[in-house]
């Protein structure tokens, strides 16, 4: 999707756990070549949940379970969104940055799609994998990613 807005844009990432083994999926962007979460841009007519689901299901076309947590209660004119576990600012280009909401999921499934005008390759990466710094990942998104799994694997 192209940019809303010159300087600025909304954007989500979900960390995805593997179903069974202690790995996250990540996406080999084409325009940036570098490994991302599943995400994208929240268009004009979503709100940041509406723009999860879609985005979840045009990059991978996984079934998760969302793990991030919303307020509970009901309310006639109030939607409880997700709670985002990480929210950032960063430079897409020298003019250009997106404000993102970082989501956590677990798949049902292992097997991805890959979504190929976007993306030259998806894969699960265990913790060693991410470590690599052979792999073009910005340290921001190794960071989350890190952290996600020490937050829902166990290391026996």
């Amino acid at each position: 999707m192209p940019h809303i807005h010159e300087l600025i844009d909304f954007t989500n990432t979900c960390m995805i756990l593997h179903p069974t083994e202690p790995k996250v999926l990540l996406v080999n962007h084409k325009l940036l070549n570098t490994w991302l979460p599943v995400g994208g841009h929240i268009e004009l007519n979503e709100d940041p949940d509406q723009a999860l689901l879609r985005e979840i299901q045009e990059e991978c076309g996984l079934d998760v379970e969302i793990l991030s947590c919303r307020h509970a209660g009901e309310y006639e004119d109030t939607k409880m969104l997700l709670l985002p576990e990480t929210l950032d600012i960063h430079r897409f280009s020298e003019t250009h940055r997106h404000i993102n909401f970082g989501y956590h999921a677990r798949a049902r499934s292992a097997e991805p799609q890959l979504a190929p005008t976007e993306h030259h390759e998806i894969k699960w990466f265990s913790r060693e994998e991410l470590q690599d710094s052979q792999l073009n990942i910005k340290p921001a998104v190794r960071m989350y990613a890190l952290e996600f799994l020490g937050k829902y694997v166990t290391v026996s």
